[in-house]
């Protein structure tokens, strides 16, 4: 079993930065897949940024050269750097590890942009 804990979410004015962070936390284990998803209200979740245990890396084309996403402490941690945020970006964020083919979800954390 893998425990995920999120921190980071809060409320921004448009043009700010915030960074998000994932931490995983189990019985010993190997991460693959890591990513974050966002969820905003009405709309369906959908991938942000994802990174391989290789470190390669897939954004959403919304956040392309103002997200980055990246892993530390040997695939336990997950972050998401955020900057010029905008309204749009405006929703629930969830990490989601994969670990032995097997998806793990935090509990999500609430991003909110103010224009």
């Amino acid at each position: 079993q893998v425990q995920l804990v999120e921190s980071g979410g809060g409320l921004v004015q448009a043009g700010g930065s915030l960074r998000l962070s994932c931490a995983a936390s189990g019985r010993s284990f190997s991460t693959s897949h890591m990513g974050w998803y966002r969820q905003a209200p009405g709309k369906q979740r959908e991938l942000v940024a994802s990174i391989s245990s290789g470190g390669s890396t897939n954004y959403a084309d919304s956040v392309k050269g103002r997200f980055t996403v990246s892993r530390g402490n040997a695939g336990k941690t997950v972050s998401l750097q955020m900057n010029s945020l905008k309204p749009e970006d405006t929703a629930v964020y969830y990490c989601k590890v994969v670990v032995s083919s097997r998806a793990y979800w935090g509990q999500g954390t609430q991003v909110t942009v103010s224009s």
